[in-house]
């Protein structure tokens, strides 16, 4: 659970593919353009309250994506009731500076609102899949040219005969609910990208082999199926003290490409608790482990976007669940809490650079 329980709205209370649009052709806001676009998830009110945060999204990002906002939890108080606040300011602000938004997410298995837990049969499932799919997409339609589509659907420790992660949707409809929405999606906005999100498989362990191998039998099985699935998100948050498996993880990535799937890069960042109480020390093992991860997977693709979870480790999602035991503030964003480049946006400016 982890991240996955506190983002699931906890958040929202501070918020104010190949011929597809997809995010690698993003406008930059100069002339000097990545060739890789680089992102963010934000917090909404900070864009309006924090001149500093602002200024840093302005200088660094041509991609954003809501921390909260467009999840089930944020968008749906009662089941008759959908409220737009967030993203609708947070889409404003993007167009209103040549950026492009992501869409996340449309069906997970965490951040679900109270009320669903009234849906117990397969029909009203479906029912209320469709009807948030028709409601979010069909509002967005021709502006977020990117979905989320369905986050985290395999287990966390996958086992060969019950690989997916237990869910509302998982629980009454089955593996087919992935199927559902991706086509949902597509018969709303024929146009837009369709990404499957996912995190964790990018370790030396067999936790990380056993979900390597569990991912690519269900996207084996949604390509077999005709499912319109156009992109794989690798969200990236990254054990710090864990070396990459960068031949499993480049070998994972060749499958997925070689099945005809853009890869994006989603939610990268570092979790920083056990590593070294020395902030120089530390942030150059976190931008080793970032620069192994992006170098993994740009060996076989390079990646139509690389976002991280935040922007600075003012504001970031990773004490919650991994505070230090020296009492030290993490340190696993591109910038720190003073809004200044550390070294791992050298890795990230390397990378999606037109040179790299």
């Amino acid at each position: 659970m982890r991240r996955r329980q506190f983002v699931l709205g906890g958040l929202s209370a501070g918020l104010g593919a190949g011929a597809l649009p997809a995010l690698a052709r993003a406008p930059a806001k100069t002339t000097a353009r990545a060739a890789i676009p680089f992102g963010a998830a934000m917090r909404v009110d900070l864009l309006r309250d924090d001149p500093d945060y602002r200024r840093a999204v302005l200088e660094h990002c041509q991609v954003l994506v809501g921390e909260g906002g467009l999840k089930w939890i944020d968008l749906r108080p009662a089941a008759d009731r959908f409220v737009f606040d967030h993203p609708d300011r947070l889409l404003a602000f993007a167009d209103a500076h040549g950026m492009q938004m992501r869409g996340h997410t449309l069906a997970w298995y965490a951040g679900m609102p109270k009320w669903t837990e009234a849906i117990t049969t397969k029909q009203a499932a479906e029912r209320a899949l469709y009807e948030h799919i028709d409601t979010v997409v069909g509002r967005y339609k021709g502006r977020i040219p990117s979905w989320d589509v369905v986050n985290e659907a395999i287990s966390d420790n996958p086992a060969i005969d019950k690989p997916m992660r237990p869910s509302l949707w998982q629980d009454l409809l089955g593996t087919q609910h992935i199927d559902m929405a991706f086509r949902r999606t597509a018969a709303v906005d024929p146009k837009v990208q369709l990404v499957l999100n996912d995190f964790g498989f990018e370790n030396p362990t067999g936790q990380c082999r056993a979900k390597r191998t569990a991912f690519l039998r269900l996207v084996k099985e949604l390509k077999d199926r005709g499912t319109p699935l156009h992109a794989i998100g690798l969200q990236g948050h990254l054990p710090g003290e864990k070396e990459i498996d960068r031949e499993g993880l480049s070998r994972f990535v060749s499958e997925l490409h070689g099945m005809g799937l853009a890869i994006l890069v989603t939610e990268l960042d570092v979790i920083d608790d056990k590593l070294p109480p020395d902030p120089a020390i530390r942030d150059e093992i976190v931008a080793s482990r970032a620069q192994a991860f992006l170098q993994a997977i740009g060996d076989v693709v390079r990646p139509e976007v690389v976002l991280t979870w935040g922007i600075s480790d003012k504001f970031t999602w990773v004490p919650i669940w991994f505070s230090r035991k020296d009492g030290l503030p993490n340190r696993p964003l591109p910038l720190d809490a003073n809004y200044q480049p550390k070294p791992l946006m050298r890795v990230i400016k390397a990378f999606t650079s037109a040179k790299a």
